[in-house]
């Protein structure tokens, strides 16, 4: 039965009885009043040990909760080191692709340097030899035309070949 209903009835049982005049007392049948009694003192424990059991639920829920709450946390928390993990790696490829493309700007620019000095140290080594080429056909054309001036007969017996002595047998 329910504490608040025979709180009720109690109730009920005092306004149904009897004032005695001149007092503020009344008249109360003592066998209802007594039965109400008992049912209370049964009904008492009951609701107290209901309210208990409440109150023990209550904290267990609550304990779960701040379980929970402790579990939801430390995986927020483990989560965002994994994103900050997660950053701090692409961070650091970022760095390290802008090292290596700038390193490979360098070694271009290095190459293409060391290419041009080939090409020029190239070219002026066939210069130099174009131009001692180009000075024995000068030399050479000049001397044709001072043989040619100084005597072209000199020139014809120089070049007449000899006899041999197979020609002569």
């Amino acid at each position: 039965m329910d504490i608040l209903h025979l709180v009720d009835r109690l109730e009920e049982l005092f306004n149904e009885s009897r004032a005695l005049p001149f007092t503020r007392n009344v008249v109360v049948d003592e066998d209802k009043m007594l039965d109400i009694i008992d049912q209370m003192r049964v009904t008492i424990p009951e609701e107290v040990k209901k309210a208990q059991q409440l109150l023990a639920q209550k904290d267990r829920i609550l304990a779960q909760a701040q379980e929970e709450a402790s579990r939801i946390v430390t995986l927020a928390k483990e989560k965002a080191e994994q994103i900050v993990e997660r950053e701090a790696i692409v961070k650091s490829a970022q760095t390290r692709a802008s090292q290596i493309v700038n390193q490979a700007r360098e070694d271009a620019n290095i190459t293409r340097r060391d290419a041009d000095d080939y090409v020029i140290d190239s070219l002026q080594n066939m210069e130099e030899e174009v131009t001692r080429l180009l000075t024995q056909v000068r030399n050479g054309i000049r001397k044709i035309e001072e043989d040619r001036l100084h005597g072209p007969a000199s020139t014809a017996a120089e070049m007449k070949p000899e006899p041999t002595s197979a020609g002569n047998e």
